[in-house]
C-alpha cells in the first residue's frame, strides 16, 4: 500500500478532473461507470501479473523499469503541454460549457466519452499499481501474491473512486450548507461553512492536479532510481548515515533521497518526452500515448 499510494495520488487526480463537468445529478453515476470498468481492468491485469511472476519472473523488474518510465514521460508530458499549449487546454474546457450549456448535445455521448476516457486513463494506473504490487511480492509464496495483488486492486478502487465521488460532490455539499436557514450561531456557522467549501473545491483540485504530477515523478523516479544498482547504493549509504544523526541533519539527510527520486523522474521524462516527440515528428500519424490516454 504504500508504494502503491503515489500512484493511488496520481490516479485520484486524474479520475477526478476525468469526471468533473458533468451535469450535478450525472455525476455520481459517471463515477460509478467509471469504478466498474476499473474493477474490469483489474480483473484482467492481476490474473496477467501472475501469470507473468509465474512462467517468466524475471521479466517484473523491466516492466517495473518501464512502468516507472512511463509515469516519469506522463508527468513530464503532462508539465510541458500545460506549459507550451495553454491555449489548446482553455480551448478544450470552453468546448467542454458550451456542450454542456447547448441544450441540443446529446450529453450522453459527452459522458460516454469521458467515461472512456476514464477507464483508459485507469488502465494504464492500474497496471502501475499491479506492477509495482507485484514487484514487491515477486519472492513471496503463490498465496501471498494473489492476496496481495487482489487486496490492493480493490483496496484501491474502493479509495480512488469513494473519494473521487466525495471530491466531485463537494460543491454540491458546500451549496447545501450554504443555504440552510434559520437564525442563531449554528446555522450562520453552518452556511459560513458551506461558503468556505465553495471557495475550498476549486483549490483543492488544483492541489490535487499538482500533487498528482508530482507523485509521477517521485514514485516514477523511484523505480527507476532503485532499478540501477549504483543509485540504489548511494541511495542506501544516505539512509545510513541519516540513521546516526538527530535533528534538522537527520530531515535534510531524509529529504536527500526523495528529492534525487525526483530529479530522476524529472530528466527522464524529459528524455522520453523529447524521443516521442522525435518519433512523431518523423512519424506524423503516431499519436503520444498519453494524447490516447487522456
Amino acid at each position: 500500500t504504500k508504494k502503491t499510494a503515489g500512484v493511488l495520488g496520481d490516479d485520484l487526480a486524474l479520475n477526478a478532473q476525468q469526471v468533473s463537468g458533468v451535469k450535478a445529478n450525472r455525476e455520481l453515476p459517471v463515477v460509478w461507470a467509471v469504478a466498474k470498468g476499473s474493477l474490469v481492468n483489474k480483473a484482467i491485469l492481476v490474473p496477467a501479473a501472475l501469470a507473468i511472476s509465474a512462467v517468466a519472473p524475471w521479466a517484473i523488474l523491466p516492466l517495473l523499469m518501464v512502468g516507472g518510465l512511463f509515469l516519469c514521460y506522463e508527468g513530464f508530458e503532462k508539465v510541458w503541454h500545460k506549459l507550451t499549449h495553454r491555449e489548446d487546454v482553455e480551448a478544450r474546457r470552453e468546448e467542454l460549457r458550451e456542450a454542456l450549456a447547448d441544450p441540443s448535445v446529446d450529453l450522453r455521448t459527452v459522458e460516454k466519452k469521458k467515461i472512456k476516457g476514464a477507464i483508459r486513463t485507469d488502465f494504464i494506473l492500474s497496471a502501475e499499481i499491479v506492477v509495482i504490487t507485484l514487484g514487491t511480492v515477486a519472492t513471496a509464496s503463490f498465496g501471498v501474491r494473489v492476496t496481495g495483488l487482489v487486496g490492493i486492486g480493490l483496496l484501491m478502487t474502493l479509495g480512488v473512486y469513494g473519494l473521487v465521488a466525495g471530491i466531485v460532490k463537494l460543491d454540491d455539499a458546500g451549496l447545501y450548507l450554504s443555504q440552510r436557514a434559520g437564525d442563531g450561531a449554528l446555522p450562520s456557522m453552518t452556511r459560513r461553512l458551506g461558503r468556505g467549501i465553495l471557495v475550498f473545491a476549486p483549490w483543492l483540485m488544483k492541489l490535487l492536479s499538482v500533487a498528482g504530477t508530482a507523485a509521477m515523478f517521485l514514485v516514477g523516479g523511484g523505480i527507476l532510481s532503485h532499478g540501477i544498482p549504483w543509485i540504489e547504493h548511494w541511495f542506501e549509504g544516505v539512509a545510513e548515515r541519516a540513521a546516526g544523526l538527530s535533528g534538522i541533519d537527520a530531515f535534510l539527510a531524509a529529504l536527500v533521497p526523495i528529492l534525487a527520486n525526483a530529479a530522476v523522474g524529472v530528466v527522464a521524462g524529459a528524455i522520453v518526452v523529447a524521443v516521442v516527440t522525435l518519433l512523431r515528428k518523423a512519424w506524423p500519424g503516431k499519436r503520444s500515448p498519453s494524447k490516447a490516454s487522456h
